[in-house]
Formats: structure tokens, C-alpha cells, sequence
């Protein structure tokens, strides 16, 4: 059962044509993905769209927090950037003469939230979705390490995981301190939402420790202490910095996917016990409060796109669960204080309509959850056969 778990929900993610999908998150227990005898006989068509993703992802890359063209305000390139992607610009106050650059917008002008609406220039600076494609390389490559025996596959990940990491030209500064940077005046600073940026720790971990254990020979020792030098030094920053603070602290989705993120990183630094006290926090906390006796997230529906949100937040728990499995932990049963099961969550979700939020393009996103919540709780009356088959 756990390998069908933890393999469908990534098949979902390349069945059409090779293409990928890039989920909210996940996280495939890496003794599952080297157990090739265990796996499914009938899935070499997703062995091989998943070998074929790898391949797509690593024609893009490598990526490192250095390719832009914006500095943060340290102006050290090194440090990631990125933009709120719901703060937009009120420039009815400037009086200007002259149509306003670029910078002038982010300086002069106020900027306002709209819940759920993209601000056109989101990506004018792209470290997140540089790094959106690095975890879902990272992650697919390491699998198709597995699938196939391809060393090309782990030295991608390897060159990958160096080059955003460690090499001193291209490394990242360990911190988030301007991730999602709300703009405009008496601002200019980044956000706790911005710690979602890096929720992809988890498809990272996953990656890396399928090479750590599988002995791949082009997972270097020098990328591997590197990296962890660098996760050593993130990991206070993490823990204690006032934007991550924030967000652990975060009731809804945010704090999800902070837990998904913190224990990733313990993962990849060889401490389980702590990971596994993580994910325990996130179970006996904050995750209490969010599904009711329904299935209802009432955390999420209120947002201006339920549709997505209620299954952003689940493919968050299920991380934390498949986390949470990898080191001894059963979370999938846990009820909350509000009667609430991931089981019953998944089943709500299915069931609302997208149509008076306009979401009809969001459905695809809960595809993932469906398929882990069938494999874990099985499927006695087709429902989520049917679901996935539509």
C-alpha cells in the first residue's frame, strides 16, 4: 500500500504526455522509490513520463538565486527575491507629470492587497520560480536516478544542488528575509507569507536522500557537506527570525506548509528525531482547528479561491503525513478537535462546485490528494477511481 501511496500521486503529476505538473507539494519516502521490487508491475508507462519530466526539467536548468536582474534592498545578490503576489500599486498619491518607471512604482506608491488577485509583475524578479523548477527537478531527477540507473540524473542533481547552495558565485544567502517583499512606501520588506517560497524542501529532501541511501556515485560528498553547511546555517533562521516565527504561528495553509518546510530540512541534516517532533507539533497543533466534522476547511474556504485553497492546504497536511510516516509516525488517522480526517477533507473538497469562484481551472489540483486518500484509505466504492478517471 505505501508504495502505491506515495508513487501515484507523482505518476499523476507526468501521465499526460510526458508533461509535468507541479503539485503544491509532496514528499515520496525515498526507501519506497529505491524498492523497485515493490513498485507496481503495470506502471512503466509512468516510469517512463517520469524519466521523460526529468529530462524536460533538466533542459531548464541549473537555476541560482543570481539570475536577476533586481536587487533586493541589502543589494546583495545573493539574498532571494521575490514579490507578494497579491499587493498592488495605488499610485493615485504620487502626482506625478510623467508616466512612473518600474522603480519609481515600487518606491513612491502605495501598495494594497487583493486576496487572490495576481499582480501583473509578480515574476519581473523570478527567484521562486527558479526555484519551483529546481525542487521539481531535484525531485523527478532523483526518481528517474532510481528508474533507470542513469548517473546523468544524479550528477544533474548534484551540479543543481551545488550551484544554488554552495558554490560561493552562484550560492544563495541562507535566509528568506525578502521573500515576497511587499513594495512601496514605508515598506520595501519581505513577508512571513514568503517562507511558502520555499515549501519545495520537501520534493528537495526527497530527492537527496533517495541519492544519499540509493549510493548514488554522482551525489559528490563535497555537494552533500556543502549542502548541509548551508542547511546548518538556515536552520536558526528558520527557527527563530521573526518572519518565520510568523509563519510557523500561521493557523491556516501557511503554517502547513511551514511545518512541511522545517521538517525537510531536519531530513536532509540526518535528524529524524527532530523531524519527527516537527511533524508531531503540526498534528497536536495548529492542524486541530482546521477540518471540521464536514470535511470543511473553514481556514481556507473563506478565501477568494476555496477551490484552490482547500486543496493547497491538503496537499500540505498529506506532506506532513507522508513526513510524518517516514519517521514512525501515523498521522493519517488523526481526528481533530473539530472532528475532522484528511479523508473526510478530501471527500468535501471533491464534492463543491468551482463555478460561483470561477475556479473551474483549480479542480485539477486536488487530482494529487485523491490519489494518495484512495491508496491510504482504500476505495471500496469506486468514488475515487471515478473522480481520477473524469
Amino acid at each position: 500500500m505505501l508504495s502505491a501511496l506515495l508513487l501515484s500521486s507523482v505518476w499523476l503529476g507526468v501521465a499526460v504526455a510526458g508533461n509535468i505538473t507541479s503539485y503544491a507539494n509532496a514528499f515520496v519516502d525515498p526507501n519506497v522509490i529505491l524498492n523497485k521490487a515493490g513498485w507496481n508491475k503495470n506502471s512503466t508507462w509512468a516510469e517512463d513520463a517520469i524519466v521523460g519530466g526529468a529530462e524536460t526539467l533538466a533542459s531548464l536548468g541549473p537555476w541560482a538565486v543570481t539570475n536577476k536582474t533586481i536587487l533586493p534592498p541589502s543589494n546583495n545578490i545573493h539574498d532571494y527575491l521575490s514579490y507578494a503576489p497579491y499587493w498592488w500599486p495605488n499610485c493615485s498619491n504620487v502626482h506625478n507629470t510623467t508616466q512612473l518607471t518600474q522603480q519609481e512604482i515600487n518606491n513612491e506608491c502605495v501598495f494594497v492587497d487583493r486576496d487572490g488577485q495576481f499582480v501583473p509583475d509578480q515574476y519581473s524578479v523570478d527567484n521562486v520560480g527558479e526555484f519551483n523548477n529546481l525542487d521539481d527537478a531535484v525531485f523527478y531527477s532523483a526518481m528517474a536516478w532510481a528508474i533507470t540507473g542513469d548517473e546523468t540524473h544524479a550528477a544533474n542533481v548534484d551540479h543543481w544542488i551545488n550551484t544554488w547552495f554552495v558554490n560561493n558565485a552562484t550560492a544563495m544567502d541562507p535566509n528568506l528575509n525578502y521573500a515576497q517583499l511587499i513594495r512601496g512606501v514605508g515598506k520595501n520588506v519581505g513577508s512571513h507569507t514568503g517562507l511558502l517560497d520555499f515549501k519545495g524542501m520537501a520534493k528537495i529532501a526527497s530527492g537527496v536522500l533517495t541519492l544519499r541511501k540509493g549510493n548514488a556515485t554522482s551525489w559528490t560528498q563535497a555537494t552533500d557537506d556543502g549542502f548541509k553547511s548551508w542547511l546548518t546555517a538556515y536552520l536558526p533562521w528558520l527557527l527563530n527570525n521573526t518572519l518565520a516565527v510568523q509563519e510557523r504561528e500561521s493557523t491556516n495553509n501557511h503554517g502547513s506548509f511551514y511545518f512541511n518546510q522545517e521538517a525537510a530540512v531536519y531530513l536532509l541534516l540526518d535528524d529524524e528525531a527532530s523531524a519527527k517532533a516537527s511533524v508531531q507539533q503540526y498534528f497536536s497543533g495548529i492542524y486541530q482547528n482546521q477540518i471540521n466534522s464536514t470535511g470543511e476547511q473553514p481556514l481556507e474556504a473563506v478565501r477568494t479561491r476555496p477551490i484552490h485553497y482547500r486543496a493547497y492546504n491538503l496537499a500540505a497536511i498529506i506532506t506532513n503525513a507522508a513526513i510524518a510516516q517516514y519517521v514512525g509516525y501515523d498521522a493519517w488517522n488523526i481526528t481533530t478537535a473539530l472532528g475532522g480526517t484528511i479523508q473526510k477533507a478530501t471527500d468535501f473538497a471533491m464534492a463543491q462546485n468551482p463555478a460561483p469562484s470561477n475556479e473551474e481551472d483549480a479542480v485539477y489540483e486536488i487530482n494529487q490528494i485523491v490519489a494518495c486518500v484512495a491508496s491510504v484509505y482504500g476505495d471500496p466504492t469506486g468514488k475515487y477511481k471515478q473522480w481520477l478517471s473524469t
